[in-house]
């Protein structure tokens, strides 16, 4: 593999450069305007084109015009047809496509398959703007638009469907997108060092079918090619399994030794031969099993097999994901037909000065003007917030960000992540002083790395964090806490919040970082995701116990007070996630009416490709552990109606989802918790309640009958009575359960979101009143 070459390397100064584009020209027009015949580059994607390095199409473009290169923007097409792929003429070296920022799957589905009724990288949230499976599509037009011309796929959508994959909305295993796609390159991960590479030497006249050499990037070959023949093959088609044992020889059988047996056939008349004997060194025997490692490729099943074979797509996902740390991972080869997909190491992570590299660029930091004053929710939303690192190391098994990014924390330094809140300040409209977050992935994991670089390139754990922190992980959080308070001193900001997500059970190691966030950067509400409370969810999910919560809440409310400030946690739970049992979710709901939690917008689990609780989902097997067909089952709600009521029992207070879950708790033989007391999860049944609201917590919501309703329960509904279970049987979960914790206070509690409304404004001073005095805004 190449070895890493400056992303910057080869650019000019920017004084000798090109002028940049105001904006990369998304019309013939706008070309002409710059000047040039052609582009050497088109990309197309499908969100709307926002110039700011939160959109990937505006971070590569601005990259390859950094390089020299001239980019044009292909936004939002009309995929009926190839005429909308042609409107900047054909590119000199190729195009570039991607479905945007978010796989086009989950951009337009919920987690019920139903059609979402907006979307927030298209201006005015309208829905429709782009096709199922955009990178696919998108391909094959430009194909057709300019036969023969290059094409190069990539982003989320691309990076996700690199091998044989399930797919969530049609219930099947699915190729490679490179099959569908016909794309002659994949480039997988942040793209930043393969595109650059791949960019200049197609420029150079290199065929872009004989770049198969660069890191980062998947390719269709014929079966059983090669790089060349030092390569050596890995099989890894086969599920792990004991091998032969043979029989040990007894040392106390009095057998004579049978000399012929180890005698060749010509031993008598073939010459002696002496082999001398090399003393290596331990450095170089360890450089030798480098190359040989860097020389062997896996081979994966076959689509054909995992297709069929829920087990060997549980153990090729396994697989896989040991091979994703870029310091040891080894190319992998899976076949599709008479073809395989080829699929090299991961790509190297850029160092620091790169990545300040990437975001300082020429960014107009706004929308292409052509959108007008339409509203794009996206963009609303990261308008006033910076991005400083990228990659996770938490491995949670429901997210993809650890198969795109990494598990490598890639940060930018102080001085670029100031630079850009200076530019936030002093170019971007509507800016009133309030940063909005300084995050990424994951809050809190700012430069935070391995303590061993040795130790990084070897390892090949799933996550550096579960299930404990590993101790070679460090975990100072003392360069975040100094990058906020610069931050906070820059001239002209009032206020920074932090709205990532945050991985607390880091942030307990380091009290002090916990205190600076809480005094300063929560604005009131502090999101954070222990996605549930039960240890058998919790492990299929590669998330701490719930202890590390309850610690980290002890520590937030502690500083809260000290710093005079009524502040809430907002917890973040999933629904029907692989390995979840409805007892699960009864507990979990229990623990949330315990701690008086109300949540409103709730998450039910989607299949994302490649991910590996997606594996569990559709194989029913743990591929965090070696995988056979005889290994650990997992169990999943897969019906719509069983995954309706887990969803139901995180908003258990919503008069909507009383009747399944009565139906749910009565088919658990858990009748006890259905009643009107303070100690059940839900009311009895009651005549007219799909005409009620939701009551504050603690106040049972009064029915509002509809004219003829009847005052019956319909049959098998509870009559009001709590069910006493029988002797020897399972303890009320309320009162007095393991699973409960502790036994829920019985007093009317207000919500937490009801002690954080406006107060009203004050009435007007009387004349001759004394002044109050000024309090805390």
């Amino acid at each position: 593999m190449n070895s890493p070459v400056n992303l910057f390397a080869t650019v000019p100064k920017r004084s000798a450069r090109a002028a940049a584009a105001p904006f990369l020209p998304m019309t013939r027009a706008e070309m002409d305007k710059l000047g040039w015949d052609e582009c050497d580059v088109i990309l197309i994607t499908g969100d709307a084109y926002i110039d700011h390095p939160s959109f990937g199409m505006a971070l590569v473009g601005r990259l390859l015009e950094a390089q020299g290169f001239r980019v044009g923007i292909i936004s939002q097409p009309d995929w009926q047809s190839a005429e909308p792929f042609r409107a900047l003429g054909k590119p000199r070296l190729y195009f570039g496509v991607t479905a945007g920022n978010m796989d086009s799957m989950v951009n337009r589905y919920t987690s019920d398959r139903k059609i979402r009724s907006d979307d927030a990288y298209t201006p005015n949230g309208e829905p429709n703007k782009r096709p199922d499976r955009a990178v696919t599509v998108y391909a094959q037009r430009a194909r057709e638009a300019f036969p023969g011309t290059p094409i190069v796929i990539g982003s989320i959508e691309a990076s996700l469907r690199r091998i044989a994959h399930y797919d969530y909305w049609s219930d099947k295993v699915r190729k490679s997108v490179l099959t569908d796609s016909k794309a002659d390159l994949l480039i997988f991960g942040n793209a930043e060092r393969a595109l650059v590479d791949l960019t200049h030497r197609i420029a150079a006249g290199e065929d872009i079918k004989a770049i198969r050499d660069l890191r980062g990037t998947a390719f269709l070959v014929p079966h059983g090619w090669m790089p060349s023949p030092e390569w050596g093959v890995h099989n890894s088609t086969r599920v792990d399994v004991p091998g032969k044992i043979d029989a040990h020889p007894d040392p106390y059988a009095m057998a004579q030794e049978d000399k012929a047996a180890c005698a060749t056939e010509n031993a008598a008349t073939a010459p002696e031969v002496v082999k001398p004997i090399r003393i290596m060194t331990r450095e170089e025997r360890q450089a030798m099993a480098r190359e040989k490692h860097s020389k062997t490729v896996v081979r994966l099943p076959s689509y054909e097999v995992v297709s069929s074979d829920p087990v060997m797509y549980a153990h090729a996902s396994r697989v896989f994901h040991l091979e994703s740390n870029p310091g040891n991972a080894r190319a992998l080869v899976q076949q599709h037909g008479e073809r395989d997909v080829w699929i090299n190491p991961p790509p190297l992570p850029l160092a620091m000065d790169e990545m300040d590299g990437v975001y300082d660029m020429n960014y107009a930091r706004a929308p292409h003007p052509s959108y007008g004053n339409a509203r794009i929710p996206a963009w609303e939303m990261i308008r006033f917030s910076v991005n400083i690192m990228r990659g996770c190391f938490g491995g949670c098994t429901f997210c993809s960000i650890t198969e795109h990014e990494g598990r490598i924390i890639q940060s930018r330094s102080e001085p670029s992540i100031l630079r850009e809140i200076e530019h936030i300040r002093d170019k971007t409209k509507g800016f009133t002083g309030t940063i909005s977050d300084l995050g990424g992935p994951t809050a809190n994991m700012y430069r935070l790395a391995c303590k061993d670089k040795k130790i990084e390139e070897s390892c090949r754990r799933l996550s550096c964090v579960y299930p404990s922190i590993c101790v070679n992980l460090g975990t100072d959080h003392s360069k975040l806490i100094s990058l906020y308070r610069k931050a906070r001193a820059i001239p002209g900001v009032k206020k920074i919040l932090i709205s990532s997500g945050l991985r607390y059970d880091l942030a307990v190691r380091s009290p002090e970082y916990v205190k600076e966030l809480v005094t300063h950067h929560v604005g009131g509400l502090l999101k954070i995701a222990p996605e549930h409370t039960e240890p058998n969810v919790l492990n299929k999910m590669m998330k701490p116990g719930i202890g590390a919560y309850d610690e980290f809440k002890a520590m937030f409310e502690k500083f809260s007070v000290e710093a005079g400030k009524k502040q809430y946690l907002i917890p973040y739970f999933i629904a029907a996630h692989p390995g979840t049992t409805d007892e699960d979710m009864l507990n979990l709901a229990l623990w949330l009416k315990k701690n008086n939690f109300r949540l409103d917008q709730v998450q039910t689990f989607m299949p994302t490709p490649m991910a590996m609780a997606t594996t569990m989902y559709h194989s029913r097997k743990n591929p965090l552990h070696k995988v056979t067909d005889t290994s650990e089952t997992v169990e999943t709600p897969r019906s719509g109606k069983i995954r309706k009521a887990h969803k139901a029992f995180l908003r258990y207070y919503d008069p909507e989802n009383w009747p399944i879950l009565r139906e749910t708790l009565q088919r658990m033989g858990r009748g006890d918790l259905i009643g009107n007391g303070e100690k059940h999860l839900i009311p009895a049944w009651t005549p007219g309640e799909e005409h009620m609201k939701a009551a504050p917590e603690g106040k049972r919501a009064m029915p509002t009958l509809a004219p003829g309703a009847r005052s019956r329960p319909p049959a098998g509904a509870s009559t009001g009575r709590a069910a006493v279970a029988p002797r020897g049987g399972r303890p009320n979960a309320l009162t007095g359960s393991m699973t409960a914790r502790e036994s829920i206070e019985t007093k009317v509690r207000p919500s937490i979101l009801d002690t954080i409304k406006v107060k009203p404004k004050a009435a007007p001073a009387r004349a001759g009143a004394k002044p109050a005095k000024a309090g805390r805004k």
